[in-house]
């Protein structure tokens, strides 16, 4: 494509000769033609002309329909028409209803620049303008991909996440279906103390999920031992949060994640493990999860003893508040009534197999 940008169409050669040196440093290329057959030729040839000189000539009742129409077709093009004063009324009309955006006297060099200056510019902005929101429709549709695929990322990752503390959960009979009421528990009380930031509230549901993701790295040996465990294999256990820690911390987890995996077993008193954290040092997501962990501890079943109820728990959990638990976090809890919690647990477990099946599965009775 030609760089022409500026198209001059004038038969007096002299005024086409001074037209085309005053304008010669408005733009890279111009041309200067005689007639206005040339200039349409010109015009149809080369689609990087922004601005159309035409003389007087170009204003008679013939040329102005062909430029009309030439206007309609080239987009972005700015013609300036070289006449005398074609009075005001004739002149306005051709402004707004015809071909022209200047009319300037022909002997006029000064205003012929002005006009031409001013043509170049405006186109280009538009030019700009059209290439900005040919990116920004570009942008908005790659942004719709991106959040499509980073919606279905999403749901890959908590479908992978569920699915992998559901299979820790099959490891370790004693805890079945613990690590999904625990996160609804945990979700629960975190809404309950004020927190409503959902990227939060969905770390927070992670990080619950996630606990107990050092226990793969425990052998069966001990997670499956039907006696007491002896305090080597109690210091093995408590290893487990150190051990999940390190299992996620090299994919960049999010803090609260991270935090409740590490903190989770932590007692405000500062009797826990791994660290020994007491009260505010306890990241405050590890002691809502804490809360939450014994509440499904208390009410659900174990192999050595039944399943206690809410009512009981209540009563347990309030007499270790600022010993086990943080106040304010029992407070939360005491926000519900015990049978909500227990709705609560029905909502979140009642689509897993009967415990006592489940068990009898994983581990058959002894012939």
């Amino acid at each position: 494509m030609s760089k022409t940008r500026i198209l001059i169409c004038d038969e007096n050669a002299a005024r086409r000769a001074e037209a085309a040196r005053i304008l010669a440093d408005l733009a890279p290329g111009l041309t200067a033609v005689a007639s206005l057959d040339r200039a349409l030729r010109a015009l149809r040839d080369d689609g990087g002309i922004r601005v159309f000189v035409a003389v007087e000539a170009a204003l008679d009742a013939a040329a102005v329909p062909v430029l009309n129409r030439l206007k309609g077709a080239a987009a972005g093009l700015s013609i300036v028409g070289l006449a005398k004063a074609p009075g005001i009324e004739r002149g306005i009309s051709l402004l707004r209803e015809g071909p022209y955006d200047h009319i300037v006297a022909p002997g006029d060099m000064v205003g012929l620049y002005a006009a031409v200056r001013s043509e170049l510019a405006k186109r280009a902005l538009l030019d700009e303008s059209a290439a900005r929101l040919k990116d920004l429709r570009e942008l908005k549709s790659e942004r719709a991909k991106n959040l499509k695929r980073a919606r279905e990322l999403a749901e890959i990752y908590d479908t992978t996440v569920e699915n992998l503390m559901t299979a820790l959960d099959l490891r370790d009979v004693e805890t079945f279906g613990h690590s999904r009421t625990v996160a609804k528990y945990t979700q629960v009380l975190a809404q309950l103390l004020g927190i409503e930031d959902r990227e939060r509230l969905n770390n927070i549901r992670i990080g619950a999920l996630l606990h107990d993701i050092g226990k793969i790295a425990i052998p069966d040996a001990i997670l499956h031992k039907a006696g007491s465990l002896s305090a080597e294999e109690w210091s093995k256990i408590r290893l487990h949060p150190s051990l999940g820690y390190g299992l996620i911390k090299e994919i960049k987890i999010v803090r609260e994640i991270g935090d409740i995996i590490l903190y989770h077993h932590e007692r405000y008193d500062g009797n826990g493990y791994p660290r020994g954290l007491k009260g505010k040092e306890i990241p405050f997501e590890a002691r809502i999860f804490g809360l939450a962990d014994a509440l499904d501890a208390i009410t659900a079943p174990r192999p050595y003893r039944a399943a206690q109820s809410f009512p009981a728990a209540h009563r347990e959990i309030n007499a270790h508040a600022g010993t086990q638990f943080d106040p304010r976090t029992v407070d939360a809890f005491n926000a519900l009534k015990p049978e909500k919690w227990e709705k609560i647990r029905f909502e979140t477990t009642s689509l897993l197999p009967n415990f006592d099946e489940f068990a009898a599965l994983i581990r058959p009775p002894a012939k």
